[in-house]
């Protein structure tokens, strides 16, 4: 049987996963890629949180400069206004993250805490929808993992903001390399 695109699916993994049955290296690839770039980042966790922020905080202030260029090339626009309200609102907010990240970064711990919350959640429901595929387990266990993490942020909060981002971070990526081995693995072994 072909799809739209000309792909031949056969098997169980073929209707799930596509060409992923065939290319499950890659997947293990990626894992091992996310499995090195979180162990570095967990040597440099206070130095991951700054930098991260102050990031965060040069890629509002370029888009805030971005929009006020783009003014000088919108006269007459009715909306202009709050164009420019808008282009002020990101100067200023960049401005405040790059003069302290620091304490950006104890605001910005908060709302990473609860985008992991919302990442396991997605995890889980990933997870539960493989379920018929061996080492399924480990995707659940890095979408609990990432529940947990957020909720122990949230937990500490305001004293984890001066690390938590770099070592959240760190681990977490980790993990999600580590269940992207794993699964990797178990495609291969389902497929063959």
């Amino acid at each position: 049987m072909k799809d739209l695109i000309g792909f031949n699916y056969i098997g169980e993994a073929a209707h799930d996963f596509g060409e992923l049955h065939i290319n499950w290296k890659w997947l293990v690839a990626l894992g091992a890629v996310f499995v090195m770039l979180g162990t570095i980042g967990l040597g440099i966790t206070y130095f991951l949180t700054v930098a991260s922020v102050f990031f965060i905080g040069l890629l509002l202030l370029i888009g805030g400069g971005a929009q006020v260029v783009h003014l000088s090339r919108s006269r007459g626009w009715k909306s202009i206004f709050l164009h420019l309200l808008i282009a002020v609102l990101y100067i200023l907010a960049g401005i405040c993250v790059v003069t302290n990240p620091v304490a950006a970064s104890i605001t910005l711990t908060l709302v990473f805490a609860w985008i992991l919350i919302i990442i396991g959640i997605f995890r889980i429901f990933i997870a539960f929808q493989a379920r018929r595929y061996k080492n399924w387990h480990w995707l659940l266990l890095g979408g609990f993992v990432s529940v947990l993490f957020g909720l122990v942020i949230i937990n500490d909060w305001p004293a984890s903001g001066l690390f938590v981002i770099g070592l959240i971070i760190a681990i977490e990526m980790i993990i999600h390399g580590i269940g992207l081995i794993f699964f990797g693995y178990g495609i291969k072994q389902h497929s063959v």
